[in-house]
């Protein structure tokens, strides 16, 4: 399955992020780390590099073989500055298509619980952009989970983990095709996660959604989460928006 090979791939990538730590204790570990980075060349800087080489000269003439994602996402970074428009806060990071990229990218970013408040990740389709008024997102909505402040410390990056990968991982078996992305947003009174969904009136498969979602984060089942509407939400306030489902 797709999420087998994202892990199997994040195996990878941490075996050679532990090589990289003993190259660091002098020199003798050093030149075995480089050894055995010869033999497996698992570093995020390596796979990029033979990505783009594969793409440009053929096939690449090595062991390692790259795990395809079903499709192509593009990571987005927000930084809240008052004194710009909305969608000039708004940076596309990066894209990617393959689950070696995509641990490369991660073991490289700011994790989410240490960026600054106002700071947003989102993760989506390529094409669509993470925002309410693109096409492909204005009839949707959002399954929405709020976190209290202490757990910022304790859940938020794990969390967060789980939502990136029960996306590139397509975890939503033939609904995977109604999800959009997802947006973590860090708030001073409490952090955000949401689901994002292109149809908002598709019942059967928002719920299927919601219900897979809540069981990977791990939720308690005394704990529910609910989807609001784009349009609900863009008219109301996030503390006023109605929630179309919960589970």
């Amino acid at each position: 399955s797709f999420l087998c090979q994202v892990r199997e791939a994040e195996g990878e990538i941490l075996m050679w992020e532990k090589e990289e730590k003993k190259q660091e204790e002098g020199e003798a570990a050093a030149a075995a780390g480089a050894s055995m980075r010869e033999e497996a060349p698992n570093s995020p800087s390596t796979l990029l590099s033979l990505r783009g080489k594969a793409r440009s000269e053929g096939p690449v003439e090595a062991t390692l073989e790259l795990h395809l994602l079903q499709n192509r996402w593009a990571l987005w970074f927000f930084k809240n500055d008052r004194s710009r428009a909305w969608q000039d806060n708004l940076q596309l990071v990066t894209k990617f298509d393959t689950a070696e990229d995509f641990w490369a990218i991660y073991s490289h970013i700011q994790l989410a619980s240490k960026l600054s408040s106002g700071c947003d990740y989102a993760l989506f389709k390529d094409g669509i952009e993470p925002m309410w008024e693109d096409a492909r997102n204005k009839r949707g909505g959002r399954w929405l989970v709020s976190l209290a402040k202490q757990q910022r410390h304790t859940e938020l990056d794990r969390l967060w983990l789980e939502t990136l990968l029960c996306l590139i991982g397509e975890s939503f078996e033939e609904y995977s095709q109604e999800v959009c992305g997802a947006v973590i947003n860090i708030r001073t009174k409490g952090d955000k996660i949401a689901v994002w969904t292109r149809e908002a009136e598709n019942q059967t498969g928002v719920l299927y959604i919601g219900q897979v979602y809540k069981g990977r984060l791990g939720l308690s089942t005394k704990t529910v989460i609910g989807y609001q509407a784009h349009a609900d939400t863009a008219t109301k306030s996030n503390i006023l928006a109605k929630n179309k489902f919960v589970v």
